[in-house]
């Protein structure tokens, strides 16, 4: 830790260099942009924090933070194949204290993509094994969605186009994130910003922007302008898509941008003519040894909607060394749901995963019960939705016949007829499909504890015995007072 301790020392020192000056309007080919926040106060401090040291967590404290009671032997991982291996393995190296960063890339739906449960086994994680940043964010306010709360992806610019994975006819290219929002403008900015308080400790110095190869490149603005080496992307990365890096002096929580139509190394301004100006997200690092967990959700989402070979190559410039798929609820709603095409839609799916990301380690998890409206004697009430169990049946089955880790999180939570339970519990939202964030906070809870029992279990049975090999997590549980 002798390397970070300094790392964080000259951080600070920077930082203070970096106070001196205020943010202001900036100018774009001549035409004045305002940022949203005129004034973006720049915060410099422990909340920011480079790197969270890793830290041992009690199983029995955890479980206790849960609202409804589970049935804790089935709240397991299954992988007979031992396809987890080497993700246990590069998780042992961050508890021996190994300089290096764990990429994890959470798939899935609106579960997913309201920020609650992703975000509770993301803050779980950094407390275990590190914080290496904040991973992927994605402009979803901007394509008029829900966003998570630990965050604003924003912009002076008020009319954009959204183009989402689950749209037949896609009004924009997509990104990694699933989605993509446009502007016709000719200039555009963006302010990237941690929340306050919901986004402590994952303050930042290195951003990766993600856009369409054809849109303008960003250039920083604002106070830190002079502090920032950037990178912008010549060349695709994959089919339609090209990054713009930005290497960060100071540790902040905001990273303000602006659009450049200048030809690289000239003088000339291109016509705003020539530019496509879709963008996708960016990735927040922190430049410390640790886990980035990025959460890839969006509304209404299916397996087909991201079977696509474009979307997965952009997905793997991510580096997941373990890809977790939460999908299924959406399917269940269909009117013509049946299991055995369901699972012809998951394997779909897993090929193209499986032929661009080969290195990377799968775990499927099941959709938890939910309610479904319908008429009974002209009346519209809530009832079991029955397909849920048969979706996670599927997804169970696929799991074992593709020798894949799967987490039973159906299971985990009751089974048939648990959600009643969730909803007598208040931990479910009013459309009794959705959870609140509690609810999705104990889901979050659970998918971690999932996650350190197959952890332990390996490394106890297997190299209990080296002396190189982390103890157990077992010491105090540290609670967050966001999800």
């Amino acid at each position: 830790m002798i390397k970070q301790k300094k790392a964080y020392t000259n951080v600070l020192l920077m930082s203070f260099l970096c106070l001196w000056t205020v943010f202001s309007p900036f100018t774009i080919s001549g035409e004045e942009v305002l940022s949203k926040r005129d004034s973006v106060p720049l915060q410099v401090v422990d909340s920011l924090s480079l790197s969270i040291e890793p830290k041992p967590v009690n199983m029995d404290t955890l479980l206790g933070t849960l609202k409804i009671p589970i049935v804790d032997s089935l709240c397991i991982i299954s992988d007979p194949t031992h396809s987890l291996a080497a993700f246990w393995e590069e998780l042992n190296k961050l508890r021996s204290r190994k300089d290096t960063v764990i990429n994890i890339v959470h798939l899935g739906d609106s579960h997913i993509q309201v920020g609650y449960y992703s975000g509770r086994v993301m803050r779980l994680m950094h407390e275990a094994f590190g914080n290496a940043g904040r991973g992927w964010i994605a402009p979803y306010k901007l394509s008029k969605v829900n966003e998570p709360d630990d965050y604003f992806f924003s912009s002076a610019v008020k009319e954009w186009t959204a183009g989402r994975v689950i749209q037949r006819t896609k009004r924009t290219s997509i990104g990694p994130g699933g989605i993509g929002v446009k502007s016709l403008s000719p200039s555009i900015n963006f302010d990237i910003i941690i929340a306050p308080r919901n986004g402590a400790g994952y303050g930042f110095n290195q951003v990766v922007l993600y856009r369409n190869e054809k849109a303008m490149p960003m250039l920083p603005t604002g106070a830190l302008k002079d502090s920032i080496d950037s990178v912008l992307g010549n060349e695709p990365l994959v089919k339609g898509l090209s990054t713009d890096t930005f290497y960060i002096s100071c540790l902040t929580d905001t990273l303000q941008l602006f659009s450049t139509r200048r030809k690289q190394g000239t003088d000339s301004v291109l016509p705003a003519s020539l530019f496509e100006n879709v963008y996708y997200g960016a990735n927040l690092m922190n430049g410390g040894s640790g886990v980035l967990y990025h959460s890839v959700g969006v509304n209404g989402s299916m397996f087909v909607n991201f079977t696509d070979e474009n979307f997965v190559q952009q997905l793997a410039l991510l580096k997941p060394s373990l890809l977790i798929i939460s999908l299924g609820t959406n399917e269940t709603f269909g009117a013509r749901f049946r299991k055995q095409e369901f699972k012809g839609q998951i394997n779909d799916f897993l090929t193209l995963v499986k032929r661009h990301l080969p290195q990377t380690a799968i775990m499927l998890t099941t959709p938890p019960e939910c309610y479904k409206r319908t008429r009974v004697d002209g009346k519209r009430v809530y009832v079991r939705n029955a397909n849920t169990e048969f979706a996670a049946d599927a997804i169970t089955e696929i799991a074992a016949q593709q020798g894949l880790a799967c987490w039973d999180l159906f299971a985990a939570t009751g089974g048939k007829g648990s959600n009643s339970k969730w909803y007598s519990n208040k931990l479910m939202g009013a459309d009794r499909i959705h959870f609140n964030k509690d609810g999705y906070k104990d889901q979050g809870t659970l998918l971690f504890y999932a996650l350190m029992n197959l952890y332990n279990k390996k490394f106890k049975e297997e190299i209990s015995s080296d002396e190189d090999t982390p103890d157990e997590l077992t010491i105090e549980y540290v609670e967050f007072d966001n999800p």
